[in-house]
């Protein structure tokens, strides 16, 4: 079985490489567009007497005729025309445009100050493949500053999370017209992943299952997003990510994983399955415990001793959608 999950796993590996390097390339024609766009608005506007709405009846004209079209809007035609003028005279920054995101692109337009400076960042980007976020940190931290006063070679900030954007930018998202699953989809394994590592960590009686961890039930498929074991309770821990406000719902089917892990995976001596359900959401995030109807008063009080507090999952679940969220600036 073991050297049969190693010939499979090569087949995941392809697939995820050929799925990079499509997102990869299409991050190359969104950034060569806004270039091209952003050479015809600035030559258009240099060359012939058009007014001041020149830009705006362009946008118009786009909403109007192709209304489908996303990221073509006043304010986003003036940031192509804006990363034309930018970049045009600098023979390195051109030939390197494309291996960041346009996101990382604007990030450095609006804060870095010199044509050195968005070198730098630019460079950074390539050599550390920093998602948004992680660029953001690194500016914050004024990074370039204490390098350029140490004169030294310095270490980047190091960022908590290790989530790398891999070209999956918002814009990419919106110029590939996928609908809202494909980015919450990203979004929630990049929260997962994260997640995983910190239960392991704080968790110390926490022993790791698997992640889309398989159930069934009248003969169909159903896949939780983390099951551990516990062993000071003796029992299975599923954890289900939800994106967006808790629904009543979730506790259902939560408690509809429960009992498939009662009835087919938990052992005869082992005590009654716990779920925690977490939802992540712009406003707040929540966290909720599904205990078995069975479970006495005595047990449902160790189950809440031992289990990992609310207010520290809570915690975490903010800092990790902070960390992981696609910011859109669009």
């Amino acid at each position: 079985m073991g050297a049969e999950n190693l010939r499979f796993n090569k087949i995941i590996e392809l697939i995820h490489s050929a799925r990079e390097n499509a997102l990869r390339k299409v991050n190359e024609e969104l950034i060569i567009l806004y270039w091209n766009v952003g050479e015809y608005i600035s030559k258009e506007l240099e060359t012939k007497s058009w007014g001041a709405s020149y830009i705006d009846e362009i946008a118009k004209y786009i909403s109007e005729n192709c209304p489908e079209i996303k990221g073509f809007n006043r304010r986003g035609l003036y940031r192509m025309k804006q990363f034309y003028e930018t970049y045009k005279d600098n023979e390195f920054v051109t030939t390197v445009l494309t291996q960041i995101s346009w996101s990382n692109h604007l990030e450095i337009m609006s804060n870095a100050k010199t044509d050195e400076e968005r070198e730098f960042y630019i460079r950074l980007c390539i050599k550390e493949k920093y998602s948004v976020r992680e660029l953001q940190r690194q500016i914050d931290s004024g990074y370039f500053e204490r390098y350029m006063l140490s004169k030294v070679t310095l270490a980047p900030e190091s960022v908590p999370s290790k989530i790398k954007s891999k070209f999956l930018d918002t814009y990419v998202l919106e110029f590939l017209n996928l609908p809202d699953k494909f980015s919450e989809l990203e979004f929630k394994k990049a929260i997962i992943g994260n997640l995983k590592n910190f239960i392991l960590e704080v968790g110390k009686d926490f022993t790791f299952i698997g992640e889309e961890y398989r159930v069934q039930a009248g003969g169909s498929d159903y896949y939780i997003d983390l099951l551990f074991y516990h062993r000071g309770l003796a029992c299975l821990v599923a954890f289900e990510l939800k994106i967006g406000a808790f629904k009543p719902e979730h506790l259902g089917k939560m408690n509809f994983y429960l009992e498939c892990l009662d009835r087919d995976h938990k052992n005869p001596k082992e005590n009654p399955s716990v779920g925690i359900i977490l939802c992540a959401n712009k406003d707040d995030e929540i966290v909720e415990f599904a205990l078995s109807r069975s479970l006495s008063p005595t047990m449902i009080s160790e189950y809440t001793l031992k289990l990992i507090d609310k207010k520290l999952l809570k915690q975490k679940l903010h800092e990790l959608t902070e960390i992981a969220s696609f910011e859109d600036k669009g």
